[in-house]
């Protein structure tokens, strides 16, 4: 790690009441004194005039100084906490750069905290996790991974794979009594132990990318069966433009919304049939690259016009493999259908009307059960791909171990299980991965 001091603005960008310039590095105290102009007791904040070259005030505001190891990123830390205009807090960014600090890259200072141990990696992202959460619900998540939940549970398996292997190892210098080092020690009942708490974490890890990365859903069917008119109804906004002009919407519009704290990324697109102008094969083109990227689809048809309810066989081709579809039966009222949710074909149907929003309640419920959402689920912590990633390979390796019968190759799969939960909390990771994390940061953070 770089052994100089870093400095950045923390607050956003614009004008605001209050803004903030971070400081990081070793042995800052000349820095401290030449921007105040005294001594400071450390972890006090104290009203003082911050300082140019000449000794002239260019702010006033709170001098917060964090001697190391006692600070957020382990190192010395100065926090200046002054007024919120872009003009003042450049001037007292550049008074920083003269005195030795360089510009911060994006999430150097939480870089610099795993680095020094102060947190672990999986705890890093949940800081970045918390600043984009998206809902209340997605932020009580990040929180959970940031006070090191997530980090705990794979610790604890860890440590239950680190057992595992010594007992194992130890079996190698004594090749005549394999079977019963195994047997006595239960391996194959710790194994299948050790699958069940990996499969519980999985199942949290993949609630927690829910929430961080929302759903992503397509509504689609033919022109004028109601896809906008639902996109409004989801929304509790006139987002879309509703009119019986069959082919209104050319283009795909995009709409976030919030269920049971999972976001919903809703896009209403260009009904499907034979384009009648270059523009509206343009929109249906959209439409199908808009599916082809979906997590969920909702096929909308027209329960007044029955030829609409007929399957697109085009959608199921061009669909995902995996991706889950809906069928939603739309114009109930219309058509003097009750809201309902039923299997059919495969398939779950959902009649509603998205004009007087009967059945909506039904729809929002089928849509997080498709995704696979749990709405009883409290104990999810915020996840990321490659979390779920490294999960699934140390299961896959914690199952090979449980089908072999020699003792090496046991020891082996261990070892790997092992070495894909340290890569989650940073005990095994390369260098450019480092990069690639942090580089998605706040600069200031």
């Amino acid at each position: 790690m770089a052994n100089d001091a870093i400095a950045a603005i923390a607050t956003p960008p614009g004008r605001g009441g209050i803004g903030v310039v971070r400081v990081s590095g070793p042995a800052l105290e000349p820095t401290l004194h030449a921007l105040a102009g005294r001594d400071l007791r450390p972890r006090q904040a104290t009203r003082a005039d911050f300082l140019d070259s000449t000794g002239a005030v260019i702010d006033q505001g709170l001098i917060l100084y964090f001697r190391a190891p006692h600070s957020y990123t382990g190192e010395d830390v100065i926090e200046l906490q002054g007024h919120g205009g872009p003009v003042v807090l450049n001037l007292l960014l550049q008074r920083c750069l003269e005195l030795g600090a360089r510009l911060a890259e994006p999430g150097e200072f939480t870089k610099r905290a795993f680095l020094n141990d102060k947190i672990d990696l999986a705890q890093a992202e949940g800081v970045a996790d918390l600043i984009d959460a998206a809902t209340a619900q997605a932020a009580r998540c990040a929180m959970r991974s940031l006070q090191g939940d997530f980090s705990r549970r794979i610790e604890a398996l860890v440590d239950a794979l680190t057992e595992l292997r010594i007992f194992v190892e130890a079996t190698l210098d004594f090749p005549d009594e394999e079977v019963e080092f195994l047997e006595s020690g239960k391996v194959r009942e710790r194994l299948a132990g050790i699958r069940t708490q990996l499969a519980a974490i999985i199942a949290a890890s993949q609630q927690g990318q829910l929430l961080r990365d929302g759903i992503h859903i397509v509504l689609t069917g033919q022109p004028n069966v109601g896809k906008s008119s639902l996109l409004n109804a989801l929304a509790g906004t006139e987002r879309a433009i509703v009119t019986e002009i069959p082919g209104t919407t050319r283009d795909l519009i995009r709409e976030t919304i919030s269920l049971n704290g999972v976001p919903l990324h809703v896009i209403d697109t260009a009904g499907l049939r034979e384009p009648r102008d270059p523009v509206e094969k343009i929109g249906i083109e959209r439409t199908w690259q808009a599916v082809a990227a979906a997590d969920l689809v909702l096929w909308v048809s027209d329960l007044t016009r029955p030829e609409t309810c007929v399957p697109d066989p085009a959608l199921g081709a061009r669909t995902m493999a995996g991706v889950p579809q809906l069928h939603v039966l739309n114009k109930g009222d219309l058509a003097g259908v009750e809201p309902s949710v039923r299997p059919k074909d495969g398939m779950v149907e959902v009649a509603v009307s998205a004009k007087s929003g009967a059945g909506l309640d039904l729809l929002k419920t089928a849509v997080l059960a498709a995704a696979g959402w749990d709405v009883a689920n409290e104990g999810a912590f915020m996840a990321r791909e490659r979390h779920l990633q490294a999960l699934q390979l140390a299961q896959e390796h914690v199952t090979q171990a449980a089908g072999q019968s020699e003792v090496e190759l046991i020891a082996e799969e261990l070892k790997l299980a092992q070495r894909a939960l340290g890569s989650i909390t940073g005990e095994v990771t390369a260098d450019e991965l480092l990069g690639k994390i942090f580089s998605h940061f706040c600069i200031g953070k």
